[in-house]
């Protein structure tokens, strides 16, 4: 479990149903104010759980995406009423350029979304939800997170032994390209040996062999029913927008303007607590934290 972030101490089952419902309402919509209140919500639980440095790194990821997926929709979409200036003898308008921006907003937004699902919902987790209902998904499922870091420490490490034998030291472009190349074979090469290992190894402890029993220690407190009761309670708040229309929102050919009734004021609210529900609890967490640490 990581321990430095407290709102992984929920239930797997709480955590899943939670990031479920913003994933959902982040990926099915076009509406940019929900979509910024996703953004925000992410980014602030990103900025309580990252070091600075992270923070930074995160940024020198991001940013760029965000710009390459905002330029890239006016250059291929040409709709809209409201030309800003020809490219080629093809228009790009003020539709195409805010309907890139909204993409880039919602993909940067699923991105640092998944990636607070990653730093909560540990392996040991992803096999208390699925261990009994499909073991062999929680197994690949498993599997896969933990590739992730160990293809960094192994890619760090090959890199490490070639730098040692002579290469990347030379500062022309193509032969760091060239020595990337062989680093990443070699990195795949390994990746294929060790997941055959692993299979074999799983096959030989007969992890297929017949119905299997799952422990976990995760227990379903109070907390948990409280976050599970208040992830429901704030959807049900919203998707009445959505079943409404209220939040409905085009670009093309023409921009409306997003809803400003009762029923898109409540969902806009909704899911403005819903997305801040991680960093209401790390803020909460750490100032009862640091209360306790001035007592003593």
């Amino acid at each position: 479990m990581n321990e430095r972030i407290a709102f992984a101490n929920f239930h797997p089952v709480s955590l899943f149903f939670y990031f479920a419902a913003v994933l959902i309402f982040t990926m099915f919509t076009q509406n940019p104010v929900l979509l910024l209140i996703s953004l925000f919500g992410a980014s602030l639980f990103a900025a309580v759980t990252s070091t600075r440095a992270q923070i930074f790194a995160d940024l020198k990821f991001y940013v760029p995406v965000f710009i390459v997926i905002s330029l890239t929709n006016p250059i291929f979409s040409h709709g809209g009423a409201t030309p800003l200036f020809f490219m080629n003898d093809n228009p790009v308008t003020l539709e195409a350029v805010l309907c890139g921006i909204d993409i880039a907003v919602m993909i940067v937004s699923v991105m640092l979304v998944c990636k607070a699902f990653s730093k909560v919902m540990e392996s040991d987790k992803l096999l208390c939800l699925f261990g009994k209902a499909a073991p062999k998904l929680a197994a690949v499922l498993s599997m896969s997170l933990r590739f992730i870091p160990l293809f960094k420490r192994k890619f760090a490490q090959i890199k490490e032994a070639q730098t040692a034998l002579g290469y990347f030291k030379s500062g022309s472009l193509s032969e760091s390209l060239m020595s990337n190349a062989r680093v990443f074979s070699a990195l795949v090469t390994w990746a294929l040996e060790n997941g055959a290992d692993t299979a074999d190894s799983l096959s030989a402890r007969g992890y297929d062999a017949g119905t299997r029993k799952s422990f976990s220690l995760f227990r379903f407190k109070k907390q948990d029913a409280v976050l599970l009761i208040l992830t429901l309670a704030l959807s049900a708040a919203v998707l009445p927008g959505f079943a409404g229309g209220s939040l409905d929102f085009d670009f093309y050919p023409y921009i409306t303007v997003p809803g400003t009734d009762g029923l898109s004021l409540i969902s806009y609210s909704a899911f403005g607590v819903l997305s801040l529900i991680p960093f209401i609890f790390e803020v909460k967490e750490a100032l009862h934290w640091k209360y306790l640490r001035s007592k003593i």
